[in-house]
């Protein structure tokens, strides 16, 4: 009997919940962690539901990028935390060193929650504040791993133990003195000291015994050999129990301090040990739903809405996911089609997934899926038939429809397994029918399986009640397990079987047996799966399609910005291979002016003024090909003034007078044009000015100018600062200043040259 508004155990049963659970216990870091899974059961408070599955999701967002989350495994101290309550109980040893490592994990993820605080506000609500440190300090200093008590617990625990072992070792000496100086005779061979009895003997032959004398302990199995303590012995040993019983007194206060330091923080300590535990719970719900990528639902009291449900025990095997997705007004799904298509698996599936979300773990489902929370779950699942009870299956399915009617309501979610089976196929059909437009009707979510026609119908007939199928491969008969909803599936009975090899003559009897209703209606449904696959052949098609169009597009993309990229590095290269020839004539132009004062020096000490003039002709030429705008002079192309004048000699002898410092008489014609007294640099780059200025000079200085006119204009005073530095470092010029203000004052600027 299931009460309402409760899930009775064995719904939990045929579902498998524990089995699912135990899947997400494995995720655990320690066996209380996976306890605390097991013991997780539905809720039925959405706000509750709501809560548990948001702290599970926040946290494994969280562990998709940080792998330092981890939970920390604790023991057990239960029974040691109801005893620390028991005024005057004291804690063994293992059970202080239990408490110890609680006390250590609790440090260690009270730690991990403080630094999720701000990424995990949900998370970090577990977190309480650990006893202090110097708690689980002193007991790491007072105990040793198996509990037992170390010697630097206490000064007189030390003292006490340092007695006992100079007692033993006086005990042992003095045993061993006495059996070395028995006889061969008398002693057990490989005799040694031991221990019988908790007191210290020696192994002797039986015979012996009534002369060595003292107190019996023990005897061989054959009796030959007798494990005596000489009466020499019984003192030492004596003394030996009495350090040995101040050693227990010693450790009793030991452990008796122990526990009082324990008792104020009681309460912390349990509280730090929950935290643990829950800590490990949440981390193991977290990677559950990270394994099996499964996103939280969302809670709502409205239509039930699954996408790319999985169902929780098949997860990691090759399982086709399913949709699942009711409308306001749908309430019952009825899914019809062949055996082994998957349709019990596919409702046990879906009550699974409720179930585990209502339990605070994630499902494997996908996004955008609604659950509302259901106040009952009921299952008619399997062969419920008890020879114990005289229930036939009918009768057991039966009973457990008269349950759920009495109970189920709105709210509640319904599952039933080939309903109207066991009996007659139309009483069965007309029960089945009754029952599923009552569920209806309250608005109960059911979904049921079933084989017969007439179910099949009573989607058309009933608003409310929706028809789905299992895709079933017609050509192989072999299922696909795609879910369909709104189309009712064919069983395939007669075409399973002979395909199994049943005559062919008795299955044509068969299906000339078949009514014709059922006949029209499983042709209807057989060109509906055929009119279906050809739909999705064209589905595929399309959707292959618009992927090659995406790449296609991804491909002119690509190229598109590559060609960008080009033009963007054959821009960079022009600009920087203009700066660079821009650079060069420059400096070919520095060089050309050098030439000239050196060429123009020594072209003063020409031999003759035919040679002086041959020597000007070819550096202006020079200077004119330097200072071009391709720049293609070369240093190759300079002639040296030497070799002028071999050439001069070779074509007109020896000269008949020494040089001449005269000038040209005049009416003489120079072999270049007539040079300019003044220049104007204005609206030139800097550059550009620089490159004529050094022109103009050459040619003036070429020219025996006595001056020249720079005009340079006033502006922002950059450009006359570019002119005056390199007037500045030219030895030529003599002297330069601003012409008068009637001849353009600051705006230009006369240039006088050395003699």
């Amino acid at each position: 009997m299931t009460l309402p508004g409760s899930i009775a155990p064995s719904v939990l049963e045929t579902l498998e919940f524990a089995a699912a659970l135990e899947r997400v216990a494995a995720h655990a870091a320690g066996p209380l962690g996976a306890a605390r899974v097991r013991a997780r059961t539905p809720a039925g408070e959405p706000d509750v539901v709501h809560a548990a599955l948001a702290q599970v999701a926040e946290l494994a967002a969280l562990l998709l990028s940080d792998e330092g989350i981890r939970a920390e495994p604790v023991p057990d101290v239960a029974s040691a935390l109801e005893l620390l309550a028991v005024a005057g109980s004291v804690f063994e040893g293992p059970a202080l060193v239990a408490v110890s490592r609680v006390l250590a994990a609790g440090r260690i993820v009270a730690a991990d929650l403080a630094r999720l605080a701000e990424r995990a506000p949900r998370t970090a609500t577990l977190r309480v504040d650990p006893p202090p440190r110097t708690l689980e300090q002193r007991l790491l200093a007072s105990l040793a791993a198996d509990g037992q008590v170390l010697d630097g617990a206490s000064r007189d625990l030390a003292r006490a133990r340092r007695a006992v072992r100079e007692a033993r070792e006086r005990l042992v000496q003095r045993l061993e003195a006495i059996l070395g100086a028995l006889d061969q005779t008398e002693r057990a061979p490989d005799a040694g000291v031991t221990v019988r009895g908790g007191r210290y003997v020696i192994p002797v032959r039986g015979t012996a015994r009534a002369r060595v004398g003292g107190i019996i302990h023990d005897e061989s199995a054959t009796r030959s050999t007798v494990f005596l303590e000489p009466p020499e012995a019984i003192e030492l040993g004596n003394a030996l129990r009495e350090h040995e019983a101040e050693e227990q007194r010693e450790v009793l206060k030991v452990l008796r301090d122990l526990t009082e330091l324990l008792r104020p923080v009681g309460k912390d300590i349990t509280a730090t040990w929950e935290m643990c535990i829950a800590f490990d719970d949440l981390c193991a719900r977290a990677r559950y739903a990270v394994e099996v990528n499964g996103f939280p639902p969302t809670i709502a009291t409205g239509p039930l809405e699954i996408r790319n449900g999985r169902h929780p025990l098949l997860v990691g095997s090759d399982v086709v996911p399913f949709d699942l997705v009711l409308a306001a007004d749908e309430f019952t799904v009825l899914v019809s089609g062949p055996n082994t298509g998957g349709k019990t698996v596919l409702i046990k599936a879906v009550g699974l997934l409720c179930l585990m979300a209502q339990s605070g773990i994630v499902p494997p489902i996908g996004p955008q899926s609604r659950l509302p929370v259901f106040t009952g779950v009921f299952a008619d699942i399997g062969d419920r038939q008890s020879i114990a009870a005289s229930l036939s299956t009918f009768s057991a399915h039966v009973a457990q429809l008269r349950d759920l009617l009495e109970h189920a309501g709105a709210g509640c979610l319904v599952l039933l397994d080939e309903i109207g089976s066991g009996t007659d196929p139309a009483e069965g059909g007309a029960l089945a029918a009754a029952v599923l437009k009552t569920l209806t009707r309250r608005r109960v979510v059911t979904l049921a399986t079933t084989h017969l026609g007439a179910l099949k119908r009573l989607a058309a007939e009933t608003v409310g009640i929706v028809n789905a199928s299992l895709q079933f491969d017609a050509e192989t008969l072999t299922p696909t397990y795609r879910l369909l909803k709104g189309v009712p599936g064919r069983s395939y009975g007669l075409a399973i079987a002979r395909r199994l090899g049943i005559a062919g003559d008795i299955l044509d009897i068969a299906e000339r047996a078949v009514p014709e209703g059922e006949r029209a209606l499983d042709a209807l449904l057989a060109s509906v799966e055929a009119r279906a696959r050809e739909l999705e052949a064209r589905a595929t098609e399309l959707a292959a399609r618009e992927e090659r169009l995406r790449e296609d597009t991804g491909r002119v993309d690509g190229r598109a910005t590559d060609v960008a990229a080009r033009e963007r590095e054959v821009k960079a290269r022009a600009a920087g291979l203009d700066r660079a020839a821009r650079e060069q004539a420059r400096a070919y132009l520095l060089e050309a002016r050098k030439q000239v004062e050196e060429a123009l020096g020594r072209a003063r000490a020409a031999v003759d003024e035919t040679t002086a003039r041959e020597a000007r002709r070819l550096l202006e030429k020079a200077i004119e090909e330097t200072s071009g705008e391709e720049g293609s002079g070369t240093r190759d192309e300079w002639v040296s003034l030497e070799e002028l004048r071999r050439e001069r000699e070779k074509s007109s002898g020896p000269p008949r007078r020494p040089p001449s410092e005269a000038r040209p008489p005049a009416g003489s014609v120079r072999p270049t044009t007539t040079v300019a007294t003044e220049v104007s640099l204005r609206g030139l780059r800097a550059d550009e000015a620089e490159a004529a200025l050094v022109k103009a000079l050459d040619d003036a200085v070429l020219a025996d100018l006595p001056y020249l006119r720079v005009i340079h204009g006033k502006g922002t005073g950059a450009l006359r600062q570019v002119v005056h530095d390199l007037l500045s470092a030219d030895r030529r010029v003599k002297r330069f200043g601003f012409a008068p203000a009637n001849q353009g004052g600051h705006g230009v600027t006369i240039v006088e040259f050395t003699a």
